[in-house]
């Protein structure tokens, strides 16, 4: 596998009568910060919750390092290998913000408290929430919830990041504190996936952006490669126009 940390393999699901994923395969390496963009409905966020189990494929293979998890029987152990922030933040309205971040520790990985204390504080730090460790969700901005969420998914040490439009339920103003942090992940090295339309942070971070529709992979390249700066539509290599044009009617 080299420093392949997670392959996927002709992924498939189908929701009643809609194929939500059809065939879907891609690698993610080491340090990679892969973008996927697309139209709603087209299966992103089913791909991404398809990986970490919470939704089961109907068919293809998943493979996190040497191990293939598609059927894998521990599913809690995956997802500890594989931390996921979503739209929403799902913390924990009874605790604080240290202690969102602090009970997985103690919980899963069975860490003695006083030494999980230490550790969920240092996370709390690294995405900037150090200060309001002592405050509930209820006394948090968005950013901020969304924020801690980062910091209880970090503290489990996965070794991959999902991201699933993580600043889709927050107010413009509150965006751009949790895009900072992620692109302080990507430039320390943190693998990880996202789904996101923020075309400025995809064009700063990632290093493949991969355009889905109706559940495939249409057009995959670097940022370089899908923006139209120096091309028109006409002169624009045929492979890009579906992107470029779905980044038109973002823009617009």
């Amino acid at each position: 596998m080299g420093d392949t940390i997670l392959r996927v393999q002709g992924l498939s699901k189908r929701f009643d009568s809609e194929e939500v994923l059809r065939g879907v395969s891609f690698e993610v390496k080491k340090g990679d910060a892969k973008v996927f963009i697309g139209p709603s409905g087209t299966g992103k966020s089913t791909l991404l919750r398809c990986l970490n189990r919470l939704v089961e494929p109907d068919s293809g293979q998943v493979w996190l390092g040497d191990d293939e998890i598609t059927h894998a029987s521990d599913i809690d152990g995956v997802r500890r290998r594989m931390g996921m922030v979503f739209q929403n933040f799902y913390l924990f309205d009874h605790l604080t913000a240290l202690g969102n971040v602090e009970i997985g520790l103690v919980k899963v990985l069975k860490m003695p408290r006083h030494d999980a204390r230490g550790f969920a504080m240092s996370e709390l730090a690294r995405v900037g929430m150090d200060r309001f460790a002592d405050k509930y969700p209820a006394e948090l901005s968005g950013g901020q919830a969304q924020r801690v969420s980062i910091a209880r998914s970090l503290a489990m040490n996965p070794e991959i990041m999902l991201f699933d439009e993580p600043t889709s339920a927050l107010d413009p103003e509150l965006t751009g504190e949790v895009l900072e942090v992620m692109k302080r992940l990507a430039s320390g090295g943190m693998t990880m996936l996202v789904v996101s339309h923020e075309m400025e942070f995809v064009y700063s971070v990632a290093s493949e952006v991969l355009f889905m529709e109706g559940g495939v992979i249409v057009e995959r390249g670097t940022p370089g490669q899908i923006r139209e700066d120096d091309a028109s539509d006409t002169g624009a290599p045929k492979q890009f126009q579906r992107t470029r044009a779905f980044l038109r009617r973002l823009d617009g």
